[in-house]
């Protein structure tokens, strides 16, 4: 088993080993697909899948030079079932190959969770989930994302904060079910979703 401290990013809170085996905690992931979106140096797509081998994961990357080193992160592991994906979640969500294809959608440190939805909901299948780890806002964004869960099918399932032994804040998980099918017109095109959320 590879250390999940070793791999790059493994120091970033929230993100690191701990907050990955709570992210873990009742989850069943045998045999599901899985995107992580904004995945930057891996983290938490790359743990989950080395805890979890059997899982399918896409790590979503619009940033070029990110998206080609966790190519080669990918190599160094010897993952199987992982694809890299080089592109913006706004463009990928309409794409039939990744539109609805997943069970569950990771997003840590993307974007405030009005915008996030709009993002990650075409994305998941009917039942699927999204795990956002969030910060002490939490309550107050799954507050002003109340329009976006509407337009998008979601609904906020549970609220509770990571405690991660030693670390002097935690991150509260947000997890939204996917309820109904998200009109097509979503995500908006690229920028809009961030510039203006859904009210």
């Amino acid at each position: 088993m590879i250390p999940l401290s070793s791999l790059p990013g493994a120091n970033l809170s929230p993100g690191g080993p701990e907050e990955v085996a709570l992210l873990l905690d009742g989850i069943d992931l045998a045999g599901k697909s899985v995107v992580d979106i904004g995945s930057g140096a891996g983290f938490p797509g790359l743990p989950i899948k080395i805890v979890r081998p059997a899982l399918r994961l896409t790590l979503l990357e619009a940033n070029a030079k990110r998206a080609a080193f966790l190519e080669r992160l990918v190599q160094r592991l010897s993952l199987e079932r992982v694809t890299v994906v080089n592109d913006r979640a706004e463009e990928a969500a309409h794409n039939p190959e990744h539109r609805e294809a997943y069970d569950l959608v990771l997003a840590r440190a993307v974007a405030p969770l009005p915008t996030l939805v709009e993002l990650t909901l075409p994305f998941l299948r009917l039942g699927g989930v999204l795990a956002a780890p969030k910060g002490s806002g939490a309550p107050r964004e799954v507050r002003e994302a109340a329009a976006a869960l509407r337009a998008c099918g979601g609904h906020v399932e549970s609220i509770h904060p990571l405690h991660i032994p030693g670390a002097e804040t935690s991150p509260t998980l947000v997890i939204v079910r996917k309820a109904s099918d998200t009109p097509q017109r979503f995500p908006r095109r690229t920028g809009i979703p961030a510039k203006r959320p859904l009210r």
